[in-house]
């Protein structure tokens, strides 16, 4: 139900070429001299937020883009985004190669990965984000796939994006349960031995399950052999109130820390039309607070941008298929936030 990105560039060639794309960008042009000429997307300073910037992301294409077009305005618009670090959506298609492409360019920029992994099977109960691997032995090969690609590298792994919570509400058929359990139990204990590697394995939103619900889910799903969880992925709550549902959750699971996705709920979250759909590509949202891992909470360990803002949630309220880039809704994002 989160709907996000799973056709991402994959490989070690996408460093080199994210590089050369902002350079481009960032050379002198025209009669002007350069004078007008942006600056390249570059890291974020280590100590506020140590995750990679990637460079060659939609945001920072769309940036490219406007420049070209002589769009001022809407480039700096859409660079709020694009200088930010987002997770990276591991898909089905060559997973080492992915997670090797990303873990290189970040290692080489002395900074960590960010990786999302959303291939479980019977994926999104068939909604706008259905898919995910054939069957259990799939997606152990998949995820293998993955922990050989990250190696001794650093990475962050966000574990599997509204596949716990949908055990959780029924969602997902119970013939799949016990299955699902192991899938995430045995990708936390793969993931875990590549020797730089953490993982937080999502559980939900504010607004969705209580933590009565989810506590012994999560327990089943192996959060005592991971990092800690991740609270609020592709949802627009608001820090504050994920920060309780957090902590609430951290009590009940022997006070794992947690991460916040605050990639687009600047404004908190939508509360009209279809509230079965309220969540797809709500109106007049705006970016959260910027990713950190200075949070000032002991138990938050990072605000992240998990979910990439400006990528489509579905095709509702206009919007292209589930993890498309739809500039017209980044525009929306970036001219709402204060």
């Amino acid at each position: 139900m989160y709907g996000s990105y799973t056709g991402l560039k994959a490989g070690a060639a996408a460093g080199a070429a994210a590089v050369l794309l902002l350079a481009g960008c960032s050379s002198s042009g025209g009669d002007d001299g350069g004078k007008d000429a942006p600056a390249a997307i570059d890291q974020q300073p280590e100590g506020d937020d140590p995750y990679w910037v990637n460079p060659d992301g939609n945001a920072a294409r769309q940036v490219a883009s406007y420049v070209k077009d002589g769009e001022k305005e809407n480039a700096a618009l859409i660079r709020k985004i694009a200088e930010q670090p987002v997770g990276e959506w591991v898909g089905p298609d060559d997973p080492q190669g992915a997670a090797e492409g990303f873990t290189e360019a970040a290692e080489k920029a002395d900074r960590d990965a960010l990786l999302v992994l959303y291939n479980i099977p019977h994926r999104d109960c068939g909604q706008f984000s259905k898919g995910g691997a054939a069957d259990g032995d799939a997606y152990r090969t998949w995820l293998d796939g993955v922990a050989k690609g990250i190696g001794d590298r650093r990475a962050t792994v966000i574990l599997e994006p509204d596949a716990l919570l949908h055990l959780a509400d029924g969602c997902t058929p119970q013939k799949f349960h016990e299955e699902r359990y192991d899938l995430l139990k045995g990708a936390v204990e793969r993931l875990k031995q590549q020797p730089a590697t953490t993982v937080y394995v999502d559980a939900g939103n504010a607004g969705w399950q209580s933590p009565d619900a989810l506590f012994e889910p999560l327990q089943r799903a192996g959060i005592a052999a991971a990092d800690g969880f991740a609270v609020n992925v592709s949802n627009f709550q608001t820090t504050a109130a994920s920060t309780e549902f957090g902590k609430q959750l951290s009590a009940k699971v022997g006070g794992k820390p947690f991460v916040i996705d605050t990639s687009r709920n600047g404004n908190g979250p939508y509360d009209g039309g279809d509230p079965a759909e309220n969540w797809c590509n709500p109106p007049g949202r705006a970016l959260g607070e910027p990713p950190t891992t200075e949070t000032g909470d002991e138990l938050v360990d990072a605000y992240l941008w998990i979910k990439r803002p400006g990528e489509s949630d579905g095709d509702c309220k206009g919007g292209p298929k589930a993890g498309d880039w739809w500039p017209e809704y980044a525009l929306g994002l970036a001219r709402a936030t204060k």
